[in-house]
């Protein structure tokens, strides 16, 4: 699964609207997830506020593993090309870049890395588990 980089300034239509949930980086998960707050959602959108705010991993990570989100998590704000393969390590499947970050250079930003030791959201166990089967 590769991750959607969007360009600053894109908008969203009215039927993506409609099925997308932003959720604050104080909101309680778990409260959510018990109201059923989360059901139907195709997209939950999670902020950014400054690069250096990093609430919005341990979201995705936890929508992702815990409560078994299956749709698009989308970062949103302050978000800088360094950050993008964490994102999508923990769990985002699309960014919306900040102002002035050049789409292309975050696109080559996962060509970096061919690969991790540590096991993520999309591949759970580390390499010499892997490795191993």
């Amino acid at each position: 699964m590769t991750m959607k980089i969007i360009a600053a300034g894109a908008l969203t239509t009215g039927a993506e609207a409609e099925k997308t949930l932003q959720i604050p980086n104080d909101a309680d998960l778990a409260d959510l997830a018990a109201s059923g707050a989360l059901k139907g959602v195709q997209r939950i959108e999670l902020q950014f506020p400054k690069f250096t705010d990093g609430r919005a991993y341990s979201q995705a990570l936890l929508l992702r593993r815990r409560y078994q989100f299956a749709g698009d998590i989308r970062a949103t704000g302050d978000v800088l090309i360094d950050q993008l393969v964490h994102m999508h390590r923990s769990g985002f499947s699309s960014a919306v870049l900040a102002e002035g970050v050049d789409a292309a250079a975050a696109e080559r930003q996962f060509a970096r890395f061919g690969g991790f030791y540590q096991g993520d959201v999309n591949e759970p166990r580390p390499l010499f588990a892997r490795e191993a089967a």
